[in-house]
């Protein structure tokens, strides 16, 4: 089967494509999965650049959606013929989060799922939307899922509600969906006004260019009538923080979960502190919050925004694309290119 393994010193120029054994039939509580398609996520690019470590040859990409082609002995959720899509922390099941980084993220302590096929435990993957084509269920397993904590699961999200997002990266736009489908008012900041266009027309209801109103915060709090919004959804990390706590109403919640400007910074504590914030760390969720999305997404029949598709030979190019920050949502893998 074709697949594409990572190597050492990694960066994209060490990226290939190879042939590797069928992974034969599943055993006990597992399934055979044909994969038909990936997305790509920040998590995804760090590994490949070596930003984050992980061992010579390992099989990249968290996301993973297909077909189920062979079930093993005690399987009952799944049949054959079933749409799948996998989840980022395959042994966090339900419940509160059990350990600390990512030993257990396929394309990262595990093997990924840029290949053709794949022998997993059944409990690594979940039902797909129904109707969603393969590259659509194949953004949930990190951004759409991300997204969701943020918002229902962390950030309580109730109609009437203000949500700040930076960005139109590919959780910035599953929020920005989920967030309009439960009854709150949206502002999102971005730099291109191209891209904040788009926003609007997805339903976004305030629009911040950050290069040209660098304090961007003020603007927020314009908006807001110096109030600040209730959830501020942080995916910039470190260089944005400062900006968001203030954009924050006292008492408002703050989900960290990006590193786009780095992975270490100073925090202004007695800020956070004076304002009686909540900031959560947000690390995408379990299989049960996934469960639980799909149910939404089957509810509200949000699709997700995918700005490009590329094959599977191409993942370089498809990298490359996201470094260059030109995208709008989601770039997925349709490995039937």
């Amino acid at each position: 089967m074709k697949s594409i393994r990572l190597r050492s010193p990694f960066g994209l120029e060490h990226v290939e494509q190879v042939e590797l054994a069928d992974p034969g039939v599943p055993g006990p509580g597992e399934i055979r999965v044909r994969l038909h398609a990936s997305s790509l996520n920040a998590h995804d690019l760090a590994v490949v650049l070596g930003q984050l470590p992980v061992v010579d040859g390992r099989i990249p990409l968290a996301d993973g959606a297909g077909v189920v082609e062979a079930i093993g002995a005690g399987v009952s959720e799944f049949a054959v013929g079933d749409r799948v899509v996998s989840t980022f922390f395959p042994p966090w099941l339900a419940g509160e989060p059990q350990f600390a980084g990512f030993a257990h993220t396929p394309g990262d302590g595990i093997d990924g799922y840029a290949s053709e096929v794949t022998v997993r435990p059944a409990t690594a993957f979940t039902h797909a939307p129904k109707g969603y084509s393969h590259v659509e269920a194949a953004t949930l397993t990190t951004a759409g899922l991300t997204a969701w904590r943020a918002l229902v699961v962390e950030g309580g999200i109730k109609p009437g509600d203000t949500v700040l997002l930076l960005g139109t990266g590919g959780v910035s736009i599953f929020a920005l969906q989920l967030a309009k489908a439960a009854g709150a008012t949206v502002l999102l900041a971005s730099s291109s006004d191209e891209k904040l266009e788009r926003a609007r027309q997805l339903g976004a209801d305030h629009l911040i260019n950050y290069r040209k109103q660098p304090e961007w915060a003020e603007r927020v709090l314009e908006i807001t009538a110096g109030r600040g919004v209730d959830l501020t959804v942080e995916v910039g990390g470190p260089g944005t923080l400062a900006q968001s706590i203030k954009a924050t109403r006292i008492g408002g919640r703050i989900a960290l979960i990006g590193m786009l400007t780095g992975f270490a910074g100073v925090v202004p504590t007695i800020e956070l502190m004076a304002r009686q914030q909540r900031i959560a760390g947000i690390g995408v969720g379990s299989r049960q919050h996934q469960i639980e999305l799909v149910r939404a997404l089957d509810a509200t029949g949000i699709r997700p925004v995918i700005d490009r598709s590329f094959a599977l030979r191409d993942i370089a190019d498809a990298f490359r694309l996201q470094q260059a920050g030109e995208h709008f949502g989601k770039i997925g893998l349709d490995y039937a290119l």
